[in-house]
């Protein structure tokens, strides 16, 4: 009803606008009439606002009050099943429980271990691997027999890589000379 009397009022306020421009300079009179009804209008456009505007925050608040109601009481259900639950349950059956199925997985283990431990001869490692060196060795051994004969070693006598003493003699005089000079243009 509110709504429809704000449409109301807004067209009507349209109207006195368009009244006081037709008449703005031809009558005065009508005009200024005119501009009055159209604040008369627009205060209680205004009214209308604020009502609007407290009755949707009044439904707001209904609504949450609504809703927290309900929480409340789901709450208090969710409290009360909670508490039956716990009144059968009794601390000591729970450490009971709780050891009896620890020592269960105990016997399954103690099962499984014995399950899986290998029949048969039981074989030293060290052995084994003492076996598989002595097969390598044999391997390399026949892998040098197949290689054939190494390479002959050169007769002639090869060139000394080291520097006569006369060369190196000769090369510090000339070091010293270089230092000499060096020393000479330094000062």
């Amino acid at each position: 009803m509110l709504t429809k009397k704000q449409e109301y009022l807004e067209s009507r306020i349209q109207q006195e606008i368009m009244i006081a421009k037709k008449n703005g300079t031809k009558n005065k009179r009508a005009a200024l009439q005119a501009l009055k009804r159209k604040k008369r209008f627009e205060q209680q456009l205004t009214q209308i606002d604020g009502t609007l505007s407290t009755i949707e925050f009044q439904r707001e608040a209904l609504e949450n009050a609504t809703t927290n109601t309900e929480v409340l009481k789901n709450m208090g259900y969710a409290a009360k099943a909670i508490k039956g639950i716990h009144q059968n349950i009794d601390l000591d059956k729970i450490d009971s429980l709780m050891q009896d199925i620890t020592e269960q997985q105990e016997v399954a283990q103690e099962i499984s271990d014995a399950i899986s431990k290998p029949f048969g001869d039981q074989f030293d490692e060290d052995e084994l691997l003492a076996e598989l060196a002595e097969l390598e060795q044999e391997e390399l051994e026949e892998s040098m027999k197949n290689m054939g004969r190494l390479p002959s070693v050169p007769t002639t006598k090869l060139p000394s890589t080291r520097p006569s003493h006369r060369a190196t003699s000769k090369k510090r005089v000339e070091d010293d000379h270089d230092m000499k000079r060096l020393a000479a243009w330094a000062s």
